[in-house]
């Protein structure tokens, strides 16, 4: 494919991206990646990106690489396994407009939202955890019975991630668990799909192993990896939704280095 294609698919991406925007919920910039702008390397990227915007709606999950030697770039985009084929286009073409607004001269860059993952760099990382750096998310409120809560919450976590690593499930568990009558916990897993079952496994007890250091009693928490994500609350937030149940909206945020 030429150039000048490449360059028309990535601002056909910009600016068909949707009017509406979510804001992400995170970005890692590596400022020991930085580059002069305007060569070969930022060039590369942007091919990258409009191929991974092309190809990741299809099948969810897109790993690919481009140029050669100094100026090789690999990247990765993965949406969330519950989503509808628009929502993850929609959310891909966000974040591969957004990682070069936020990242624009660095070399290793990662982007989340809610539907989606994105992240490329200079250095290939397909198939390795990485568990390097991390955003988490915590609602600000209390449960009232905290043994039960987390006596329910660990058997469903345990649920969950044994689903994600059945293969049929390309990493992706999720479930609910009935605290009473008028309170549910929901929870959600998943990895990136250029994990094995093993590394999978890894990742979320790393990820879940957070639940107490930082959402100790919490009434929600998540936790954002560049190989998995881990997630509950006491309301529905994955498909099909509970409309009956209400969203909370007090939530304080971690960065979070090794």
């Amino acid at each position: 494919m030429s150039l000048l294609l490449y360059k028309i698919i990535f601002l056909s991406i910009l600016c068909t991206s949707s009017a509406i925007s979510q804001d992400p919920s995170g970005e890692f910039c590596n400022k020991d990646t930085n580059f002069s702008s305007g060569g070969k390397l930022s060039t590369n990227i942007d091919k990258l990106l409009s191929e991974l915007a092309l190809k990741t709606p299809s099948t969810f999950f897109t790993t690919t690489s481009y140029g050669n030697n100094k100026d090789q770039v690999y990247g990765l985009a993965q949406c969330r396994g519950d989503i509808n084929t628009q929502d993850c286009t929609s959310c891909i073409q966000d974040a591969a407009k957004q990682i070069r607004q936020r990242c624009p001269n660095q070399a290793d860059a990662r982007i989340w939202y809610d539907y989606c993952f994105l992240r490329y760099s200079n250095k290939s990382f397909t198939g390795e955890v990485d568990t390097s750096f991390g955003i988490i998310y915590y609602n600000t409120g209390n449960v009232t019975d905290s043994e039960v809560f987390n006596k329910k919450l660990g058997a469903l976590m345990d649920q969950v991630r044994g689903e994600a690593v059945v293969a049929k499930n390309k990493g992706l568990g999720k479930g609910k668990s009935v605290l009473s009558p008028f309170v549910t916990v929901y929870g959600l897993v998943q990895c990136t799909r250029d994990l094995d079952e093993v590394s999978c496994a890894q990742c979320l007890a790393i990820a879940v192993s957070n639940f107490q250091t930082f959402c100790n009693d919490r009434k929600g928490c998540r936790v954002l990896y560049s190989s998995c994500y881990v997630r509950y609350e006491l309301y529905p937030f994955f498909f099909p939704l509970d409309s009956s149940k209400t969203r909370a909206s007090s939530v304080g945020k971690v960065v979070v280095y090794p």
